[in-house]
């Protein structure tokens, strides 16, 4: 995709204020001195096989674009790809119903969608949200010193990869569940409480690929303590019997040598990398906020409230992965 991106023509709308220069999480367009819009769009296939969970989840996912931005959800369109003469129309009811509460409870409504006839089952929405020009979020402002902080455990993947092949059952896989519904409402309103340089959410480049994307915007290098990273139950014990996505060895290709990882644990190191859905926000903020952040998180019941690492300056590395 980033080479995609790059062949195509530069836009030079000066209300453009955020665009697909670094890989920000949403774009966000200026309407006036006092409002912007921030847009995004996500969708995929089924991760677990409740329809109305599924539909929950990937409403969490994209709605937590927003969130990263330092924005409020305002409307959303649900987009839709159900293979329709297969499967009964009653399973699509309840995905939307599932999205539908969610973005309810992010306090934003559905306006509308569209479907596709697809030979699978896809689902997601186009959200647009609310910010001031002046608060806007994104994930190139880390600085020298920046404490990282962590909202929700890593391991969705882990897990999600194993209830499909049925090595972990519905019990094993509710925390999962909870984090990925859970939305980042809390986890931004504590960041725009304290005031901070950055954010992102981690989603399908892991936690390793997202902050890599962070110290490339930021040109400085993210300092990562691998053994302090917030796990899901079971995350490294399913992991050492092969239950990753396939994205965590792309998401290491896609870093490339720009990260070292001479002193992390090798398998660690792969669950870090592995795709997560509807993640937590990684923030960088600095140090002499970092307290009053984590617990403004843990007032808000965030899933996680981690000091994970620090900001260094430029280097080669974009990360630096360590025990």
């Amino acid at each position: 995709m980033a080479q995609v991106l790059r062949a195509l023509p530069k836009q030079s709308d000066p209300n453009l204020l955020v665009g697909t220069e670094h890989f920000e999480d949403a774009g966000v367009y200026r309407l006036d001195d006092l409002t912007a819009i921030v847009v995004t769009v996500d969708f995929f296939p089924p991760l677990v096989d409740d329809p109305y969970t599924f539909g929950q989840i990937a409403a969490a996912n994209s709605l937590s674009d927003i969130y990263a931005m330092g924005g409020r959800p305002l409307t959303a369109l649900n987009i839709v790809g159900f293979p329709d003469e297969e499967l009964p129309a009653e399973i699509l009811g309840d995905i939307l119903r599932g999205g539908g509460e969610r973005v309810r409870a992010a306090g934003a409504v559905v306006a509308g969608g569209h479907s596709v006839r697809d030979t699978e089952i896809k689902f997601g929405l186009s959200v647009t949200g609310l910010i001031h020009p002046d608060q806007i979020v994104t994930n190139g402002g880390a600085r020298e010193g920046d404490a990282l902080v962590l909202t929700k455990p890593i391991g969705s993947g882990v897990l999600t990869s194993a209830a499909k092949a049925n090595k972990i059952g519905d019990e094993d896989l509710a925390e999962a569940i909870d984090v990925m519904t859970d939305l980042n409402a809390g986890a931004c309103e504590a960041m725009l409480e304290v005031g901070i340089h950055a954010a992102t959410d981690i989603t399908g480049f892991g936690l390793i690929g997202h902050a890599h994307e962070m110290g490339d915007a930021a040109n400085v290098t993210l300092r990562i303590n691998t053994n302090v990273v917030p796990l899901l139950e079971q995350t490294m014990k399913l992991a050492g019997k092969g239950m990753l996505t396939r994205a965590y060895q792309s998401n290491l290709a896609y870093v490339g040598d720009r990260i070292d990882s001479t002193g992390a644990d090798g398998l660690l190191l792969n669950v870090l990398a592995d795709a997560q859905t509807s993640g937590g926000l990684l923030i960088a903020v600095a140090p002499d906020k970092a307290d009053d952040l984590v617990a403004g998180l843990k007032r808000r019941k965030t899933r996680a409230a981690a000091i994970i690492g620090d900001i260094r300056p430029h280097s080669d590395r974009t990360v630096v992965a360590m025990s």
